[in-house]
């Protein structure tokens, strides 16, 4: 409680900004324009928190206006906006982002949802409607702010974790190079998971055995079929991760087979 409260929340809120394209907050209508309003300390620290990430992608900030009442929408938007603008302005940033617009580091999207106790069937259409943006958030025009620094999805485990370890530690987070850190894992792991398979391929282990006995009819267009097979597919399961390190994980590989 108290300070390790406000650590964990710390925490857990650069976590989100790391891991995530879409940072969703919801924030109850009658706070907007409150300067103590319970959503502004988290808004706060979400900003704090960025400048730790060493070269931040741009992140969606979704903020979902519950308990909707008739004030438009338009209205309770702009003026949600002008208040994350001045906790943005009232944030500490370090020399290089001091004179940086929150608009470098954050799309900022506001939605509304209706009070589930007095309207039940809107609120429901509304959530699935923004379920709707969720599931087609990579689309071209979807939430999905900047897709340039994704991790593939078979390194996010390994990802997270380095992640949150990092963040534990109370160190700051360098975006790119924990990049490169989980392509080096990943596209590793995949080389030798081909070179395994390669050995055991019945191809192989038959053009192995019959070289033993002699020269073998077009001995070269069928080792190199084999080995071509598995460095597509080495190719298939690494396309995402950083070309530079999945190049020389794959001129690696090609060494170790021939």
């Amino acid at each position: 409680r108290g300070e390790d409260d406000t650590a964990f929340e710390k925490q857990s809120a650069l976590f989100a900004l790391a891991v995530s394209d879409i940072v969703m907050i919801n924030l109850w209508c009658h706070d907007i324009g409150r300067e103590q309003a319970a959503n502004r300390p988290l808004l706060k620290t979400i900003f704090e928190v960025l400048m730790r990430l060493f070269s931040p992608r741009k992140t969606m900030l979704l903020l979902v206006i519950r308990d909707k009442t008739k004030t438009p929408v338009e209205y309770l938007a702009q003026a949600l906006k002008e208040d994350i603008h001045k906790i943005w302005d009232s944030v500490p940033k370090p020399e290089v982002f001091k004179k940086a617009a929150l608009s470098e580091f954050f799309n900022v999207e506001v939605t509304a949802l209706p009070s589930y106790e007095e309207n039940e069937e809107l609120f429901k259409e509304q959530v699935g409607k923004l379920r709707h943006k969720f599931i087609h958030s990579i689309d071209p025009g979807g939430l999905a702010a900047d897709r340039r620094g994704v991790i593939p999805a078979s390194g996010f485990c390994i990802s997270a974790m380095h992640i949150w370890k990092v963040i534990r530690e109370n160190k700051d987070l360098n975006l790119p190079a924990h990049k490169i850190m989980v392509a080096t894992v990943r596209c590793e792991e995949i080389a030798d998971e081909k070179l395994r398979c390669f050995m055991l391929d019945e191809g192989w282990l038959e053009l192995e055995a019959a070289v033993t006995s002699g020269p073998v009819r077009s001995f070269g267009m069928k080792l190199s079929d084999i080995i071509d097979f598995y460095l597509l597919d080495y190719d298939m399961e690494t396309m995402y991760f950083d070309e530079g390190v999945r190049t020389v994980k794959r001129q690696q590989l090609q060494s170790e087979i021939v």
